[in-house]
C-alpha cells in the first residue's frame, strides 16, 4: 500500500519505492513546471513492479514454456509403463491389497 502501511503494521514492502518516487518528484519538478516528472519514469516502473509484478510474471511464464518446450523435445528415455507404476497402491490395487494383507 501506498500508504506506508502493512497488513500487519509496520511499513509495506513498497514503500520504499513510493518514497524514491515521492522524492524523485520533490527533485525534479515543481508547481509550475511538471517537465522533470520524465525523468522519473524508471522509479516509477520500479514502484508498479513491486506492487503487480508483472515483469517478474512475464518471465517466469517464457521460463516455463521454454522448459516444458525442451521437455516435449528430448522425451524420457527409462519411463516406467503404467503397470509397474503400482507403489501408491491405484493400479492394480487387488494385487497390491494382497500382497500387503497376505491373503
Amino acid at each position: 500500500m501506498s500508504s506506508g502501511y502493512g497488513l500487519n503494521g509496520g511499513p509495506s514492502r513498497c514503500f520504499p519505492f513510493w518514497q524514491e518516487v515521492l522524492a524523485c518528484y520533490v527533485v525534479n519538478t515543481s508547481s509550475e513546471d511538471d517537465s522533470g516528472k520524465k525523468k522519473c519514469v524508471p522509479v516509477l516502473e520500479d514502484y508498479y513492479e513491486c506492487l503487480h509484478h508483472k515483469k517478474e510474471a512475464s518471465r517466469v511464464r517464457a521460463l516455463q514454456t521454454a522448459y516444458r518446450k525442451a521437455e516435449a523435445a528430448q522425451p524420457r528415455d527409462n519411463v516406467p509403463p503404467a503397470g509397474a507404476i503400482q507403489n501408491l497402491g491405484l493400479l492394480n490395487k487387488d494385487d497390491d491389497s494382497k500382497a500387503v494383507l497376505g491373503k
